[in-house]
Parts: C-alpha cells; structure tokens; sequence
C-alpha cells in the first residue's frame, strides 16, 4: 500500500502569486496528442506545414526540467495518480481547483477528460485535503477558476469546456464566502481564463488585453491591479500561461519571449524552459500544476 503524506495543515491558497509551498502535477507518461479543443487543433492541421510532431521522450524530459526548476525553489511536488484512459490528467489545473475553503472538484467537458475528477478526488482524499464543493450545474474547469488576489476570483467559460451555467455555481459558491466573484466569457481560441489573465505579484498581473472584454479590463484595473501586457502573437500561443513563485521568481516558457523581458526589466528572475510538447499540444506550465498551497497574501 503506498504510504500518503498527509497534507491536512498544508492546503489552501487566497492568492496566486505568494510563495509556493506545494504543487499538484501529473505524469505525462500516457500523454498523446489527440483533438482536444482549438490549441492542439492548430497544431495538428499546420504539422504538413510546420513539421511539429510528437515526441514522448522530449515531453518526458520538458516536464521534468519543470519539476526541477520546482523543487529547486523549494516547492514540494505532488503527483496525480496516473491512469492510460486519463491521459491528458497531468493537465492537473483543470481537474480541481485549490481555494482557501478546500479544494473544488471540477467536471470537465472533454470525453477524453470527463473521468480526469477521479484522480483528482483520490489524491485530496489520500493526503486528508478537505473538498470544499463539486461543481455540478454546467461543465467547468479549473483552468477558469482565476485567484487574482484575496477576496476576488475571475471566473471563464468559452462554452466548449466550462459553461456559463457551471461558472455561474461557482461564482455563487465564491460570493457565498463573502468574496468578490466576477464571471466573464472569453474566446475558445484561449480556452480557459488562466490563457488570458495570471497574477505575477501584488497588484500586478500578466493579460492580454488584447483578447479580453474592454469591460474586463476596467474591472481589473479598478482594483488597482497594473497590467503586464502580453502581445496576441505571444498569448495565443500560452505566454501568459505561467507561474508565479513568489519572491520575484516566475516560471514562465522559452516561446515567451518578448514577455520574459519585459518582467526581467520589472526585476523577476524569471526561468523560461522550452515546453514546446505541451503548449503545442494545449497547456502551459499553469495548466500542468494547481497550486496546494501558497503563503498567505
């Protein structure tokens, strides 16, 4: 019998840009790519033309340069349980989502990832991390589930994976704990929320304005959070997709680059290793991780 460690005192974030403390993951082990939504669908109808192709090994070694770029920082790794049906659970962001009253089971739209909450309810239950709710009106997925700072969350639908009726319940689940909850639609194109808006500090976050309703961003500013502006070319391919540690040290990805700069002028240290098998394949290193716990903000 694997042994579990449990997690009971170490859970919980009301931020996403505090220090890490312990991260959720998966195993790419039975990874494919597959139809699975508009990213990895641009990648395979432009693959006569560009030449991309999978490469289990280099997704392999890619995801363990993330891990260690983790534990390098002192970040404690959990791993979902891996299962060849799930193969796409690693994505772990989409599953659940980590909330400061326990963790939210998500129902994800995908056939391929419609099982993926199983995975996700073993692991809280075997490390004695307390389920806070299950959402069950509409899909929604964690990737939608957007922490900007205490007391606020952003919450996505496209449609194609969370809905409006399921991101209508959690936000209603959220204002029910006396937060501040705001749900907005995005274009499939960036999937989920987490594609358009990440915190990278405090008061401060990366978003492609771009791509987010003028209203949107109003609101985001009215909180008097500044914006780190990601270019549509980068953000369509994940570039705001990224991590932050805390203590001015970011996770980000090598095709990032013109956003890596432009935080390396802010003062981030920021590491940029190539991901290419995963944001071709449609998720960046902050759909691959959810957050267990940070320090409180």
């Amino acid at each position: 019998m694997t042994k579990h460690m449990d997690l009971s005192s170490s859970w919980g974030i009301n931020n996403d840009y505090a220090p890490l403390k312990h991260v959720l993951l998966g195993r790419p082990e039975f990874y494919k790519w597959v139809e699975a939504g508009p990213l990895i669908g641009r990648t395979l109808a432009n693959a006569d033309k560009t030449g991309v192709k999978f490469d289990l090994q280099l997704a392999m070694a890619q995801h363990a340069e993330m891990v260690s770029i983790y534990e390098e920082n002192g970040v404690n790794c959990h791993y979902l349980q891996s299962d060849e049906a799930l193969h796409r659970n690693f994505f772990a962001r989409d599953s659940s989502a980590m909330s400061p009253w326990g963790a939210l089971i998500c129902h994800m739209q995908l056939k391929c990832r419609r099982a993926d909450y199983v995975t996700a309810i073993q692991f809280y239950q075997d490390h004695n991390i307390p389920i806070w709710k299950f959402a069950t009106a509409g899909h929604f997925e964690g990737g939608d589930f957007n922490i900007i700072e205490p007391g606020r969350i952003l919450i996505g639908y496209c449609g194609e994976r969370s809905e409006k009726e399921g991101s209508e319940q959690v936000a209603e689940f959220v204002r029910a704990e006396g937060w501040e909850a705001v749900v907005a639609p995005i274009s499939r194109e960036f999937v989920h929320m987490d594609g358009l808006i990440v915190p990278l500090a405090e008061k401060l976050a990366v978003a492609c304005i771009d791509a987010m309703e003028p209203w949107l961003v109003d609101i985001v500013k009215g909180w008097g959070i500044e914006i780190v502006d990601v270019s549509y070319r980068e953000a369509k391919n994940l570039g705001v997709n990224l991590v932050a540690l805390g203590n001015e040290k970011v996770l980000s990805m090598a095709g990032a680059t013109d956003l890596n700069a432009k935080m390396r002028a802010l003062g981030f240290e920021v590491y940029d290793p190539d991901m290419s098998m995963f944001t071709l394949g449609g998720g960046g290193v902050h759909c691959l991780s959810q957050a267990l716990c940070r320090e409180d903000a």
